[in-house]
Parts: C-alpha cells; structure tokens; sequence
C-alpha cells in the first residue's frame, strides 16, 4: 500500500504563542501587538456536541454592524471636507487603509468574544484554529494586501476629489452592495481552480483582481459604483470574510442584501459552508464561495450542513454580535 505523505505546509497545528518570544519573528510579533488571535489562551470555550441546537443571529443586526462602522470614517471625511477642505489623494488613501485596519480589528476583537461565549463549529472534535505555525507569515503579507492594495485600488480608480460622502446615491447602493457581493469572482476563482490546479493565480485574483474585476464588471452593467459606495460595498465583503473565517457556532448568513431571495434557490451562504471548507482543504474541498453559494452551486461544489441544517436551528437562544 501506498504511503501518502502531507506536504508540511498544509499543517494547521498552531503552537506558535506557547514558545519562547525569543523565537518569533516580526509576523508573530505584529500578530501580537494587534491582537488578532482567534481565541485568548486563558479563557474557557464551550463545547457542544453536532445534536446541539445552533443559535440563530438575525442579520438585522450585521447590516446594523457594517453600515455604522462604515459610515464613521465617511462622516468624518465629510466634517473635514465642509471645515478644512478637501484633502489630498494621498491622505485619502492613507485615511481609508486605516480605517479599514481598525475596523476589521476590532471585528476580530468582538468575535473573539462571542466565540468564548457560543464556541465553535466542530468544537467537539478539536480546539479552534488558530494561525498555524507554517502560515504566520504569510497571513501577515495576506493582511497587509488587503489593508493596502484593496483601498490604494478604489482610490486610484473611483476616487474623485470634487465629490464628498454626501453624494453617495443611497437608492442605488441598496442594489450594489447585493449584487457587489454575488458578482464577486472569488467564488468563481476557487471554485475552478481545485480543477485548474492554478489555486496560486486563484489567490491572487482573490487578493488583487477580486475588488477591481468586481467594480468593473459592475460599471459595465451601469451601476454608479462612486469611491463611496465601493467602500461600503468593500466593508461589506471584508465584514463577511471575517466572520465566515471566525468558526462561531451561529446560523448566520453571508451579510448581503439579497439573502431572502438566494436562500429561495438555496444559494444563500452560512457561516458553517465557509468553515466545513477549510475542514478539507482546498485542493479537494467544497463551499469556496465566501460571500453567496451562487457559484458553488452553478459548479456543483456545495455540501451537506452539519451541524447548522434546518432542524437544528435554535430560535429562542438568538446570538448576539456587539458593536464594541
């Protein structure tokens, strides 16, 4: 019989906090000083058995999360823009890459805390994920891209200086940040690629091309698609990539405007979908869509709910994500 034998570095084992500081790098450090850890070390999690019944979050209350969060630092442009001016391309930037950093921290900051609180799906096999040992580098450099690529692309290509936040069309923007989210070429990407065998062009259009292709495949259709709205639409995505990485044992649903309708064609993404496809890995898995199943079931790469299928949904116990 053949042995088969695993590449290292798909290895999740995660022991990297537990060693000597002396030993970590400038990721392990960054990690750190941000505190963008999964879960904290000296805090209990609970467990549940897959016949548990799974708390239902009402998404009222992400699109509550988001629009707050992403509404901040427009207001914020908008009060400089009346008493000082408008400012430079580069501070744009420079404000927006920021502002996206502290608001997916503190996502992270909040859903930690609900994980002590709820746990985690497929908590009763083993503990929650963590940044592996072989991957603390390049989650840094995924990081990072996201911080700056991503707004350093709509500045570049929607960024106008004689338009302020207040011109954001808020009738179409109901529309872009549904159809922003299905159109989305991820889940296309991936789902091609465990058959293409190009999963590293796949995770750079993911990284890069992701946001750009999306806009303008959008512009085409002729939706506004202003700077303003993009960042919306961006927060969004980025929202619902953090919370389908983060594992919280909830039925929630991919935060996007059109979920009633997807969830007709059961084409509606859970937070479980995105989870049970890092149980496999990527070069033979399922559910690599990470806003909507809509490619997944167009390239018949979907599977079976575990835990978070219809008859184990809990009503009453509801979870709650807060917004600090």
């Amino acid at each position: 019989m053949a042995t088969i034998t695993r590449n290292p570095l798909d290895s999740m084992k995660s022991t990297w906090r537990s060693w000597d500081r002396t030993q970590w790098n400038a990721a392990h450090w960054l990690i750190e000083t941000l505190n963008i850890h999964h879960i904290d070390l000296d805090k209990e999690v609970p467990v549940h058995q897959k016949t548990d019944k799974v708390p239902y979050a009402p998404e009222l209350q992400f699109h509550r999360w988001v629009l707050l969060h992403a509404s901040i630092p427009l207001i914020i442009h908008q009060l400089y823009i009346n008493y000082i001016g408008q400012p430079s391309t580069l501070l744009v930037f420079a404000f927006y890459s920021l502002s996206l950093e502290f608001i997916a921290i503190h996502e992270v900051h909040v859903l930690r805390r609900v994980g002590h609180q709820i746990g985690f799906f497929d908590g009763d096999k083993h503990p929650r994920d963590g940044v592996p040992d072989v991957g603390v580098r390049k989650t840094v450099q995924t990081l990072l891209s996201v911080i700056f690529i991503r707004p350093m692309a709509t500045v570049m290509f929607a960024y106008r200086a004689d338009e302020g936040p207040s011109s954001i069309r808020w009738l179409w923007l109901i529309f872009e940040t549904g159809v922003y989210a299905s159109c989305s070429t991820s889940g296309i990407t991936y789902s091609i690629a465990p058959h293409t065998k190009q999963i590293y062009y796949g995770k750079f259009i993911d990284l890069v091309g992701t946001p750009l292709i999306t806009y303008g495949t959008m512009k085409l259709m002729g939706f506004p698609m202003g700077f303003y709205e993009w960042w919306i639409c961006q927060q969004y995505v980025i929202f619902t990539e953090i919370l389908g990485h983060s594992g919280l044992r909830m039925i929630a649903t991919a935060v996007n405007p059109w979920t009633s309708f997807l969830r007709l064609f059961n084409m509606e993404l859970l937070l479980e979908d995105h989870d049970l496809h890092h149980r496999k890995g990527w070069k033979s898995s399922y559910n690599y869509g990470k806003q909507t199943r809509v490619w997944d079931r167009l390239f018949n790469t979907c599977t079976t709910r575990i835990e978070g299928h219809r008859d184990n949904i809990d009503y009453v116990n509801t979870a709650k994500i807060p917004l600090h």
